[in-house]
């Protein structure tokens, strides 16, 4: 039987630390009540944000910049727990919450064998800021050649070189100034990106494996994107850095904006010119509608926003009517083309006792309330990175595109001995126990790489047509016979930087080499064996994209054109990770913000206010 501990956890333990919290909060100057909802919502707005996560917090401050317009922000979650300013505190957020959407998707025919149902729960943010208020806090880019992939594609002003304006516009990079390099981040932006501080054996040791397996350390947002790294996160002064907080908080009084949270949106409401006159929402109870003047910008995210179209009669005209929703645009692509990076839990290397050493909870604690500083002024654990090409010459043969990203990450899966990690990750807790049980209490690490560009694409289609239902998402993992052997080379990958002197020797580092669980009959180490393993325990890196695709009016699954606006759908825009036509290879977070500062820019233009 699996324990329950998260929902105790949840229960129990949270609402004491966020008591514990607040004191802290305020003394850093984060006023959550400078949040509040407008006690007056108006009849109408120039422009209606629908969501307030990565880029609609962004969206809704940058528009709010034009006196002359008001701006209604609306966000289904509530303002932010006190726990998601302590970076040290992120993984909380796995923990049942409401401050998460708990999406389901369906069960997977060719990945998650050892998940239960073959499933696992897709955590996204549901409170102001969204997942750049829950999620984990690293700041990477993606690299160049996901931008001109972009352009490639049909999508003019959308290359490198096009949107790394918007990159340094939010950024304000706190790094030290290292030649080249300098000329690609920005300083005085929004949001503060810290290199991390840490300098564990463990950290070194990887980077130093990278050297000699003939990598470079190389600055992941620079100009190269092959190589080792640390981490950079979104942090100032050991506080966690959101959109929520960098963008909307400043902008919040400027009486033209309202912000007004806990609503949930239901549809666009469209006329019979197919254009957008307002928004149904759900707001303390009641039901309410509020005109628009000029333009609805959807930023619900890649798993709600082609969910509002759909809700709105913008999608496949055959699924719209299938559950009874009156089709006002027929746009086969909403829901379509969704992309996710896919990490392979579990490969697991015990070290010499000693080396790697967790820092002692109630202590960090008490150092975080007291001065602010100390472990919990950081996401916790190693997170020190490779960005690496395993496909022989690379995709379309540029050997300089990274096909996966890597990290080294402790704790270990296997450090709780099995008491909340089935829980949280839904992995079958029979299965986990057998493989794991030797490993339990024995100083680790695991190391993990994510598929940065898949080719297997599922879908986010409606479940009914009531508001309050969550999508069915399929994402079809593995579905593509060349994402598996990217992953099972991956593995390779990895088993090589395991074997380094850096790790091997200097660290003790030894593999855990046994047989995983329903993969007994493959040969150990084969092929074969590694594809049984991919199959069984490849999951979300929680990176949803693609699925209001933009793209030329020649793209039959295109949603949105290269200014974002939605094709058939006058005065709409999508604006989030949905109308990415490739996701990037890397984090998504700081993409996400790019979109909506180069968005926001291009609305500004459009409505005569540069």
């Amino acid at each position: 039987m699996v324990p329950r501990v998260g929902e105790w956890l949840s229960q129990a333990v949270l609402p004491l630390v966020r008591l514990l919290l607040t004191g802290v909060v305020m003394k850093a100057g984060h006023d959550r009540g400078h949040y509040h909802s407008s006690a007056t919502i108006l009849p109408q707005y120039d422009f209606i944000v629908v969501g307030g996560g990565s880029a609609g917090s962004v969206v809704a401050s940058r528009l709010s910049e034009v006196q002359e317009w008001r701006v209604l922000l609306l966000e289904a979650g509530g303002l932010p727990p006190p726990e998601s300013y302590v970076p040290g505190l992120s993984q909380t957020f796995y923990l049942p919450s409401d401050f998460t959407w708990q999406y389901d998707i369906t069960p997977q025919k060719y990945s998650h064998k050892s998940f239960v149902g073959r499933r696992e729960r897709l955590l996204q943010g549901r409170v102001l800021g969204g997942s750049s208020t829950v999620g984990g806090l690293l700041y990477k880019r993606g690299s160049r050649q996901d931008f001109d992939q972009w352009a490639a594609l049909g999508n003019p002003g959308w290359d490198y070189q096009s949107v790394l304006p918007y990159f340094k516009m939010s950024e304000n990079y706190m790094g030290p100034k290292h030649g080249m390099s300098e000329t690609f981040h920005g300083r005085g932006g929004a949001m503060s990106v810290t290199p991390t501080r840490k300098r564990s054996a463990l950290s070194q040791a990887f980077l130093r494996a990278g050297q000699q397996l003939g990598y470079h350390l190389i600055d992941p947002n620079g100009e190269d994107q092959i190589g080792f790294a640390t981490s950079d996160y979104t942090v100032l002064d050991g506080v966690r850095g959101s959109t929520a907080e960098d963008f909307l908080r400043p902008a919040a009084a400027r009486p033209n904006l309202h912000v007004v949270h806990s609503a949930m949106v239901h549809k666009i409401l469209l006329n019979e010119d197919q254009r957008a006159v307002g928004v149904r929402f759900m707001h303390r109870g009641k039901t309410q509608e509020v005109q628009v003047l000029r333009e609805v910008v959807v930023s619900a995210g890649a798993l709600a926003s082609p969910k509002i179209l759909m809700l709105s009669g913008v999608g496949p005209r055959e699924h719209l009517q299938e559950h009874g929703v009156p089709v006002v645009a027929d746009l086969p692509g909403v829901g379509k083309n969704f992309q996710d990076h896919l990490n392979v839990l579990g490969l697991t290397w015990t070290v010499s006792p000693g080396i790697i050493k967790l820092p002692d909870f109630p202590a960090s604690f008490q150092q975080y309330i007291t001065t602010g500083t100390g472990p919990l002024a950081e996401p916790q654990g190693d997170k020190t990175s490779a960005w690496v090409t395993v496909r022989a010459g690379g995709e379309g043969g540029d050997a300089n595109w990274p096909d996966v990203q890597c990290h080294v990450i402790t704790p270990p899966l296997s450090y709780d001995r099995g008491l909340l990690t089935p829980e949280l990750t839904s992995l079958d807790y029979g299965s986990f126990m057998k493989y794991f049980e030797p490993v339990f209490g024995k100083e680790g690490f695991n190391m993990a790489c994510h598929l940065m560009r898949p080719k297997s694409r599922g879908t986010v289609t409606l479940k009914s047509n009531d508001p309050n239902d969550l999508p069915l998402i399929d994402p079809n993992f593995l579905s593509h016979p060349d994402d598996l052997s990217t992953l099972v080379s991956s593995v390779r990958f990895l088993l090589a930087v395991g074997n380094t002197s850096a790790l091997a020797t200097d660290l003790g580092a030894k593999f855990h080499d046994k047989p995983l669980p329903g993969c007994e009959t493959q040969a150990f180490g084969s092929d074969a064996y590694w594809r049984c393993y991919v199959s069984h325990m490849a999951a979300s890196y929680l990176h949803p994209a693609g699925t209001c695709k933009m793209g030329p009016a020649t793209d039959p699954l295109s949603v949105v054109d290269h200014q974002l606006r939605v094709r058939g759908a006058g005065g709409v825009r999508v604006v989030d990770a949905s109308v990415m036509p490739v996701v990037v290879s890397g984090n998504t977070n700081a993409p996400v913000i790019m979109i909506a500062e180069k968005a926001s820019a291009m609305i500004k233009q459009d409505w005569g206010a540069t």
